[in-house]
């Protein structure tokens, strides 16, 4: 087995243990029915963006199944939906890793993970809504809780992701800081 695949496989079991954790331990927690809170719940999520597009989709999948053994199955689904902006974060970062080497195109970055994060979250609710699987509520209600408040948790959970990357991404050879750093060597 080669290194990269080794240390792949290590950072996914490490990044999917602590995305079942963090919500089980974490004492920050809000739930307002399908809407839940969890600060740092998806910190794993975006650490595994940093490394790659196949880590980050194993981690998103890990951590919802760690939510289907746990939770509500319209909570669980809402996890499952994370590997959307996941897989696309994490793409995105691997052809333009200078960003991570600056803070205000992380935030833009952020951002826009941020509305793919929420607007996926808000229509699984929308389809589960609709199914008949769980109580209907108010489509201003809908936008609020999951779109604003998805929103700006995933803008939260990723500025923590990116501070605690910041220290640890060269240390611990995360593909895009490396790239990164060769392209800042080269400038």
């Amino acid at each position: 087995m080669k290194k990269s695949s080794t240390q792949s496989l290590t950072y996914s079991a490490i990044l999917i243990a602590l995305g079942i954790l963090i919500p089980m331990i974490m004492p920050v927690r809000i739930i307002l029915g399908p809407a839940t809170y969890t600060l740092a719940s998806h910190v794993p999520i975006f650490l595994a963006m940093f490394i790659s597009p196949g880590v980050a989709a194993l981690v998103a999948l890990g951590t919802a199944f760690g939510f289907f053994l746990t939770s509500t199955f319209v909570v669980a689904l809402r996890a499952l939906s994370h590997i959307v902006f996941a897989v696309l974060g994490a793409w995105y970062l691997s052809r333009h890793p200078e960003i991570v080497s600056h803070p205000r195109r992380f935030m833009k970055f952020n951002i826009a993970i941020g509305v793919i994060h929420a607007t996926c979250e808000t229509l699984v609710v929308t389809i589960v809504m609709f199914t008949g699987q769980i109580e209907p509520m108010g489509i201003w209600a809908m936008i609020l809780l999951l779109g604003v408040g998805g929103f700006v948790h995933s803008l939260v959970d990723g500025t923590i992701a990116y501070t605690v990357s910041q220290q640890i991404g060269v240390r611990f050879k995360f593909p895009v800081y490396l790239k990164a750093q060769r392209k800042d060597l080269k400038s």
